[in-house]
């Protein structure tokens, strides 16, 4: 491959490189990016290619400088045997086997290779660089020669390349570019097991590339804790894929488990651990730790006491340089290495002796109601705690200290769940719409993406303008995955270049995609980027991470040069920052509510705020670039300020001007105003004047929704109706309706719209009849029979008109008192003769003594032990011998009688 190709773009990055815009060559006509970046002079000796020869496996490996047996070699021939009969292998082999740098060289002198490339893919820079820098020194050569590495901003490649070693995202921009990979003999995904996003799209382009045009290209899946089957049944067609297995590590390695005292902090007792291993094992000691903070404190605790090993940290955010100083140390002595999961895999630290696990990790995980991706601190599975174990055994015997004890490991999950099951799907999304790939499912994968994930994250790139309504892919949405970086910065440094800012933009971008420049303790007290920006052009040094500052601008050249040539900068005002951050999270636009807080109305309806006050507590509205995800309110960590006229710059075409008549809980009446909305923000209004009584109903009817129906101010009258309904619709049925609370909030338009008028207030609503309003659509026959039906009161033989109580429709109540019913033979009957009445038989002081449907029975039987009871009681009540002949009374005895 020569370096004035286009047709094999790594990423939008290197579109440059390759163009010839940015990249320097060296003698050797070796890419060097560094170079071209102003860094140290990297140049190479002269070097021959040393001609093949055997192994002492057998099988023909190129000539290799200090190259002792590894258990690999025993398996290549197996390896090239699969490749060259299926085209497909799966390989798993135990950390120190030597997978990485031994099977692509071994693949060199294979007859189907031709003169194509072998493409290795890591999931990290610092281990693609790690794995081509070993291969090149096996082979005697400098890296860019027959062995080169391409990870963003840094490459080695030259036209003798044939073992070139990717990251993972300049693969899947490799494949948009050629589908059919020309010029690529095989693809061997290394660490496979780790399973970030970026390698299972690979793999599924690659098997789509594979079935559709290049049947002739090999793939090879690697790890070390790889779960197999799985794997050769997705690489297979009509069989399975070969599944080589390298057995054993070369080293043995023991491990103990050792979990801290109770309420010993983990910083503490992994400094305790660290100390305890040099006493007991001396060498390096490799520390396994989740994040850079925790490396930090670490370090810190460390330093607490004098120890005889210096300290270095090792972490994906060090510059290339640094990362060399630790991979390759200058100075002799012992090291403690503390270290994230960067050097989980594909990394030899030479003289390491003891690893000291956490046993945590980082991890991505996706938020579908807040859009927002947060790194989540977890258990490490079983597999990469193997993993990490494995890196005391690479070079000799080692030992492992778990601070977890052997009941944690058990409980621990056996592998890591795939980052394409909880990670924010945008760019994945992006790239299937690049491919002409509307269906996920038209790829094989080994987890099929969530079509609910991929629909969110669809939306999003629509709202970018990446996607067209149909779905397809648009020319600034290319453009965008010509960048290689997430989809929203990409979309802040496209419109930004467009807006004469491409500088600026370019900044905003860069500062986004890495980790805050200004440490913690500043960072906390101002969350403004602005000052960010400020901070990267002076270079300032109070509060700011030195190293990340650096990394920072190197970034944002990279992305400027990238940028096509008319891109300019002729606005660069500060005051600008605010529009561009709304570009690319035009969702996280937000509004200061009212009162002394610093509260903010998000878009989306939810509400955001500052912890404290900051230099943006006061701003009108903010673009906000990362929220910490709270569902209730969202703690605001880094915004920039938005003017008014910013925002309509930024979102003029998704502000709306609506009517808008809706229900106001403050002044508990419909409000009527014209309002420029965007969102759940309002950024203008005025009242209406010509409103349709329907809107106003609507209104009223929407809060009554809100409130519920128990809410409405019923009259007792409107009750008693409403409960006679009821019993009528249980027991006759049509036309009576439902008039249950469910039913009447389902139909609410139907039967309460009418009777609103016009309403304009709660208290409005006290003057309407809901009896009535429940009556108004039954036929005047209805009506009537209801009376019927369902009476409202009852005669007794007293005279009296006693009120039935509907409460209960299976069992309305009749309450009477006992003397007020002599004559009475039999129960009254509602509903046409089909319902008795409950007959709750009162004492003269109107408690009940019988509760009854069957009268009759009761003066046969009841009647006379009510009657033994009660008489001495209520002497001046009649208590006759037969009380179907008494004459029913509501009154006493007089008195004397």
């Amino acid at each position: 491959m020569t370096t004035s190709s286009t047709s094999t773009t790594a990423n939008g990055v290197a579109n440059a490189w390759l163009r010839g815009e940015a990249s320097g060559k060296n003698e050797w006509g070796v890419t060097d990016i560094r170079r071209a970046e102003g860094s140290e002079d990297l140049t190479y000796p002269a070097s021959t290619v040393v001609p093949t020869t055997v192994h002492s496996s057998g099988f023909p490996l190129p000539t290799l400088r200090d190259a002792p047996p590894l258990p690999i070699d025993t398996v290549l021939p197996a390896v090239a045997s699969a490749l060259a009969d299926r085209g497909v292998a799966v390989v798993v082999a135990a950390p120190g086997a030597g997978k990485t740098t031994r099977l692509p060289l071994a693949l060199l002198d294979a007859p189907w290779r031709g003169d194509g490339r072998i493409l290795v893919l890591e999931p990290r820079r610092l281990a693609a660089r790690a794995a081509a820098e070993q291969m090149a020194r096996l082979l005697g050569e400098p890296v860019g020669r027959r062995v080169g590495y391409r990870v963003r901003l840094d490459a080695r490649v030259s036209a003798a390349t044939r073992v070139e070693v990717l990251t993972e995202g300049i693969f899947t921009r490799m494949v948009q570019d050629d589908p059919s990979l020309e010029g690529i003999a095989a693809v061997l995904f290394d660490e496979f097991h780790e399973r970030h996003i970026g390698s299972d799209l690979g793999l599924a382009l690659a098997l789509e590339s594979r079935a559709v045009l290049r049947p002739d290209l090999r793939l090879v899946v690697m790890s070390a804790t790889l779960e197999a089957a799985p794997v050769a049944r997705l690489l297979g067609d009509s069989a399975p894929a070969p599944v080589i297995v390298s057995e054993g590590r070369e080293h043995p390695v023991t491990t103990a488990h050792r979990p801290p005292r109770d309420g010993v902090p983990m910083a503490l007792a992994v400094a305790n651990a660290v100390r305890s291993a040099r006493r007991e094992h001396g060498g390096d000691v490799l520390v396994f730790l989740p994040g850079i903070a925790e490396l930090q404190r670490v370090r810190a605790a460390l330093e607490d006491e004098p120890l005889d090993a210096r300290v270095e940290l090792l972490h994906g955010s060090l510059a290339l340089e640094e990362q060399d100083r630790v991979l390759r140390p200058r100075t002799p002595g012992a090291r403690v290495i503390l270290s994230t999961a960067i050097a989980e895999s594909s990394v030899t630290l030479d003289g390491v002796r003891v690893v000291v696990d956490a046993g945590l990790a980082r991890v991505p995980r996706f938020d579908a109601r807040s859009g927002m991706t947060r790194l989540e601190t977890v258990r490490v599975s079983r597999a990469a705690a193997d993993q990490r174990r494995g890196r005391a055994g690479r070079t000799a015997p080692g030992h492992c200290i778990r601070l977890w004890d052997e009941g944690q490991h058990a409980s621990l999950p056996e592998r890591p769940v795939p980052e394409i099951l909880e990670t924010d799907l945008a760019p994945l999304a992006l790239e299937l719409a690049c491919a002409g790939l509307a269906d996920a499912t038209a790829l094989r994968w080994l987890d099929v993406p969530s079509a609910g994930a991929l629909a969110q994250a669809r939306a999003l790139l629509r709202d970018l303008g990446a996607l067209a309504d149909d779905g397809r892919v648009t020319a600034h949405g290319r453009a965008m995955a010509a960048l290689g970086i997430a989809p929203r910065l990409a979309h802040l440094v496209l419109r930004g270049a467009t807006r004469g800012m491409a500088s600026l933009a370019c900044e905003i971008a860069a500062l986004l995609a890495e980790r805050d420049i200004f440490r913690r303790e500043a960072a906390e007290h101002d969350a403004d980027l602005a000052t960010r920006v400020e901070a990267l052009r002076r270079g300032d040094r109070g509060g700011v991470d030195v190293a990340r500052l650096h990394r920072v601008r190197e970034e944002a050249r990279a992305l400027r040069r990238a940028l096509p040539r008319e891109a300019h900068d002729g606005a660069e005002d500060l005051e600008a920052i605010g529009m561009l951050v709304a570009l690319a999270y035009p969702d996280r636009i937000a509004q200061r509510r009212s009162g002394d807080a610093p509260r903010y109305l998000l878009r989306n309806g939810r509400g955001a705020r500052f912890t404290s006050q900051q230099p943006l507590s006061r701003s009108a509205y903010l673009a906000i670039a990362d929220l910490d995800g709270d569902p209730s309110e969202s703690r605001i960590c880094l915004a920039a300020a938005l003017d008014e006229a910013a925002l309509r710059s930024a979102m003029g075409e998704q502000i709306a001007t609506v009517r808008d008549v809706e229900w106001d809980d403050a002044t508990e009446r419909v409000r009527a105003r014209e309002v420029e909305r965007l969102g759940a923000i309002v950024l203008r209004e005025r009242p209406l004047r010509d409103v349709e009584p329907g809107d106003y109903q609507a209104a009223l009817i929407d809060a009554v929704r809100r409130r519920g129906i128990a809410a409405l101010p019923w009259r007792e009258s409107d009750l008693q109706l409403r409960a006679r309904v009821a019993f009528a619709h249980r027991h006759v049925g049509a036309p009576y309706p439902d008039v249950s609370d469910a039913a009447l909030l389902a139909n609410l338009d139907d039967w309460l719209g009418p009777a609103l008028g016009e309403a304009r207030r709660w208290t409005d609503l006290a003057g309407i009849a809901f009896g009535d309003a429940l009556l108004a659509p039954l036929p005047w026959a209805a009506r009537e029979r209801l009376d019927r039906l369902a009476p409202t009161h009852l005669e007794v033989p007293s005279g009296s008109r006693i009120r039935v109580d509907y409460s209960d429709v299976a069992h309305p109540v009749l309450a009477v008192k006992l003397q007020e019913c002599f004559g009475l033979t039999e129960t009254p009957r509602l509903a046409e003769g089909r319902v008795p009445v409950t007959m709750h038989l009162l004492s003269p002081a109107g408690r009940p003594v019988q509760v009854t449907q069957d009268l009759a029975s009761f003066w046969r039987q009841g009647y006379f032990e009510v009657r033994k009871d009660l008489k001495g009681r209520y002497p001046r009540h009649p208590w006759p011998d037969d009380p179907l002949a008494a004459p029913a009374t509501r009154r006493a005895k007089p008195r004397g009688t």
